[in-house]
């Protein structure tokens, strides 16, 4: 099996490296080699269409190598699609003819029938069973290699060039090419570092779309308090979340938390973010975390009480390892104003009470929200009315394709953003 492996490896970058030709006359020419033109680009080529795929980096996929961690959360397994489409908020009312073509379930028979195995984790996030990115990226260039199209990397596309309500060429490094229909799937501007600098929404204004300005979306938070760098690395399943202004509680979550460098992430701060950023206009901003989520208050008051009979004379740092996660115990007994080396019995009840809402409320102060640079999704882009989503064409010029992350869609995180890549790709590849 490992030899199969590594033969696959080589051989796909060399066909996507010497399959140039681009002199020949072509059905479709698809922008971008990310998740949604990549799946755009195979399934006009499964049809019989002569495609070629252009890809400004000298790799496809270089976003979706490094996703998820380098996991690469596939979609979310949620059968029902009109359940997953009010993940996708307004935007729902859009999506439902282009979900009707291509939902989770075909997403999951596609990558397992070109033998990509996945497994379901928390929260319905699928991954691949491997857990590489790469592997993903991998079969995708397999299934352009299967339907013969033409890839050619080291591309910079300029400009769109459009006359009389149709798109009538793209002007590249390599020339103006041609061809009958155009599949836009330049991504936005999350992670510019990965070829994402928000391209497809210049040349879309410039030939009349209408695109809101793209601002951080899924994004980690900065915080003021020095000591997480300390803690970096650590997390916490489905755990508590809570946002206070003024003292005063204003959301409530759970999620995942991770806690970085200099701040926090995870998908349980992802899905607030923007309304941390939003919020912090009007000042600031604390995150209070749970940092024992398995057991409810009284359970903590319990172990609390108990602490004297069963432990008297042990150091509380060491008796809090054992219940939260090591690496917070430091921040926790800070926050409750009680010194580590301090023997349980030598602790007073106020204190014990502090220390209980430490651990159920271990407090962080937001500087800011990360940007661009750093962000999962980047919201705003192109005006959904200005779309037909049966075939993902653009109701200006009926030649022109617009997916994945160029629409104005804000989801969280969860495989959400992939799975609209996938729909999106599948069904302007179907209708071109």
């Amino acid at each position: 099996m490992g030899v199969v492996y590594i033969i696959t490896f080589f051989i796909i970058p060399f066909y996507i490296c010497y399959d140039m030709n681009m002199n020949q006359a072509f059905d479709v020419i698809v922008i971008g080699g990310g998740p949604a033109g990549m799946m755009a680009a195979g399934v006009a080529a499964e049809r019989g269409q002569k495609v070629l795929l252009l890809e400004k980096n000298s790799n496809l996929g270089k976003k979706l190598r490094i996703t998820g961690g380098g996991r690469c959360n596939i979609t979310n397994n949620t059968p029902d699609t009109r359940q997953l489409l009010k993940k996708y908020g307004e935007a729902e009312q859009f999506l439902f003819s282009a979900f009707s073509q291509h939902d989770v379930e075909a997403t999951l028979k596609f990558f397992h029938t070109l033998g990509l195995a996945t497994k379901v984790e928390a929260e319905n996030r699928v991954f691949p069973e491997s857990e590489r990115a790469e592997d993903v990226a991998h079969t995708l260039e397999q299934f352009l290699k299967q339907t013969k199209v033409t890839v050619k990397t080291n591309v910079t596309v300029k400009k769109i060039l459009s006359e009389s309500g149709q798109i009538t060429g793209v002007r590249t490094s390599e020339g103006i090419l041609t061809a009958k229909a155009y599949i836009l799937a330049t991504g936005g501007t999350s992670r510019p570092d990965t070829g994402s600098t928000g391209d497809g929404y210049t040349w879309l204004r410039e030939i009349g779309h209408s695109v809101t300005t793209p601002t951080a979306s899924l994004v980690p938070i900065k915080v003021k308090d020095k000591w997480v760098e300390s803690v970096a690395g650590v997390s916490i399943q489905d755990t508590q979340i809570s946002l206070y202004q003024n003292s005063e509680a204003f959301l409530k979550t759970t999620g995942k938390v991770l806690f970085t460098h200099n701040g926090l992430s995870g998908p349980g701060i992802l899905n607030i973010s923007q309304h941390i950023g939003d919020t912090l206009t009007h000042g600031p901003v604390e995150i209070r975390i749970n940092t024992l989520p398995t057991h409810n208050e009284e359970a903590v008051l319990e172990f609390m009480r108990a602490l004297h009979t069963d432990h008297a004379n042990k150091m509380i740092k060491n008796i809090l390892a054992d219940l939260v996660p090591k690496g917070l115990v430091g921040p926790i007994l800070a926050q409750a104003s009680i010194l580590p080396d301090r023997l349980v019995n030598t602790i007073t009840r106020q204190e014990r009470h502090a220390l209980i809402q430490a651990i159920r409320g271990l407090t962080l102060h937001v500087h800011r929200l990360l940007g661009l640079e750093k962000a999962i999704i980047a919201s705003g882009g192109v005006a959904l009315t200005e779309i037909d989503f049966k075939t993902m064409r653009s109701r200006h010029y009926p030649n022109l394709y617009i997916v994945g992350d160029l629409l104005d869609i804000n989801r969280p995180s969860g495989g959400y953003s992939l799975q609209l890549c996938w729909t999106t790709g599948f069904v302007a590849g179907s209708n071109t």
